[in-house]
């Protein structure tokens, strides 16, 4: 074993101590707001160097802070991202972090510790609003949708959840407000299945002529449950009055989201904004149709940037800017035809939503988890960029750190320090980082280990290589960012280095979680 692997291998789950809470004591207490893009890609923003769509929003917040070059989600799709991203507990560790069903039981268990805890136990006023994939209620299938959802994100540590229920192409559609459904009529109850459908409710398989907002693309299974002329994932009966209008999700969520700042300005809060617009089905809002030239994908991108806006004119207002860290990145990397018939494809053009790398969401290669991430926090944070190798799932620890706060041995085993990293100090970040689509990799700032794995090469539907493949990779990320030649035969020591920190990760399953549900 050489030098470089011990180096390696030595790097343990870093706990905090109190020291670091010197930037807490050094000024008020700042606020917090994470704003958690879906789908979006390292090539979506502006702010990226992206010429065929202007962000000036997403540019403006990047022009107060550091934007990142090599900042990873820890998957390349939602549940298992934002499952790693609030807990600190890598997704891959258990066996029932897949992509959610709508009526999947709570994901995060209320016995875990989620980063929302902690910033609670700071004296923190905590919120969710947006998309939430997490599964509700404590086993599948048994949610009362018509009556007080339990568990819910009050056990998980959010005082206040506006949220969709599960993702925009999965039934039910509906908002969840502080658990309970909005605008439900108990007159007409809700009924949600992933088995059968229900007798007399229409099917988008059976009545194209329904269709009247966006048709399925072929295949890919969104032909289900029938709401607002888009056919979901899915079966539900009832809750008419409930159901969400897909145009308007966007300025509902947030709305949600300015309020609760508002309500909050005199004490520190910290809000979880999830955000749903370039995730199938694309149904921008009127004022942003046409206004890309790239169609639905497009437009929902500029809708996107005036969420940010919106948020960013609040802090304006309130003079709570200088003082308010701000994390946006999104859950995974992009995706183009996810289901629907929204012309992304045709209408794409020079657009490369993955930018300079290969893959996209749902693979293993690097646009399925290198993301745009930016941190803005005018008081402490200098404005630059930083190439330092970064994960979301350290901001639960690194953000436990600024706020003084230990994270013990069983809460977020995975998430490790590196603060300095994400205020800008250095641009040393972690030695490497694993990440999970279908099989699992390791990554330092120059190699990038994908080991082994039985899943397919091509997501045909998706028109994504996934980065699969019987045989070990390697790629030389500082020569080879595109990942186009495979140098595993001319690297023995590398792989073997690689594999064994991978292995050793594999053997430490730190804190597990009982699956109950």
């Amino acid at each position: 074993m050489n030098k470089n692997l011990f180096s390696l291998l030595g790097l343990g789950t870093t706990l905090v101590t109190p020291a670091i809470s010197i930037y807490a004591q050094q000024t008020k207490s700042p606020n917090f707001i994470f704003i958690l893009a879906d789908d979006i890609g390292y090539g979506d923003l502006s702010c990226y160097g992206e010429k065929t769509i202007h962000t000036p929003n997403v540019d403006k917040l990047a022009s107060r802070g550091i934007r990142f070059t090599d900042a990873h989600a820890v998957a390349a799709t939602s549940t298992p991202s934002r499952y790693s991203l609030l807990t600190g507990h890598y997704a891959w560790r258990r066996n029932d972090t897949g992509i959610a069903t709508g009526d999947a039981g709570m994901i995060i268990r209320p016995e875990q510790t989620t980063i929302a805890d902690m910033f609670k136990t700071c004296g923190y006023t905590t919120g969710a609003v947006g998309k939430w994939h997490l599964g509700l209620g404590d086993k599948a299938r048994t949610q009362d949708w018509n009556g007080y959802i339990t568990p819910g994100l009050s056990d998980i540590g959010f005082d206040y959840s506006y949220i969709m229920a599960a993702t925009g192409d999965r039934v039910p559609c509906v908002f969840v407000d502080n658990q309970r459904v909005v605008n439900l009529d108990p007159n007409d109850p809700i009924q949600v299945s992933y088995e059968k459908p229900f007798p007399g409710e229409p099917l988008g398989k059976d009545h194209p002529e329904l269709l009247t907002t966006l048709k399925p693309s072929v295949n890919h299974g969104h032909d289900q449950a029938i709401v607002n002329g888009i056919s979901r994932i899915g079966y539900m009966k009832g809750g008419k009055q409930a159901l969400w209008k897909d145009e308007n999700i966007a300025d509902s969520i947030t709305n949600k989201a300015v309020n609760f700042i508002r309500d909050n300005k005199d004490h520190p809060f910290f809000l979880y904004f999830a955000t749903n617009d370039a995730h199938v089905p694309r149904v921008p809002h009127p004022r942003f149709v046409g206004k890309s030239g790239m169609g639905a994908r497009g437009d929902a991108l500029l809708e996107f940037d005036w969420s940010v806006g919106e948020i960013i004119k609040t802090l304006d207002k309130l003079g709570l800017t200088e003082n308010t860290l701000i994390v946006l990145t999104s859950d995974n990397g992009p995706v183009v035809d996810d289901g629907y018939q929204d012309r992304a494809v045709e209408l794409l053009g020079k657009h490369r939503p993955w930018g300079p790398f290969r893959g996209g969401k749902y693979s293993i290669f690097e646009a399925g988890t290198r993301i745009p991430f930016l941190i803005s926090w005018p008081a402490k944070v200098k404005s630059g960029v930083s190439n330092a190798l970064v994960s979301q799932i350290d901001l639960f620890a690194s953000l436990s750190a600024l706020m003084g706060k230990e994270v013990k041995k069983e809460d977020a085993p995975d998430s490790q320090n590196y603060l300095s990293a994400f205020l800008g100090e250095t641009k040393k970040g972690r030695k490497y980082i694993i990440e999970q689509a279908g099989t699992l990799s390791v990554s330092t700032s120059k190699w990038k280990y994908i080991a082994p794995g039985n899943g397919p090469a091509y997501n045909k539907l998706t028109n994504t290589e996934l980065g699969n493949s019987k045989e070990p990779q390697l790629y030389n990320l500082k020569k080879d960012r595109g990942e186009k030649e495979n140098v595993a035969s001319k690297h023995a020591m590398e792989i073997a280095t690689l594999k064994a920190i991978l292995e050793k990760e594999k053997a430490l399953n730190p804190q597990y979680v009982p699956i109950t549900h």
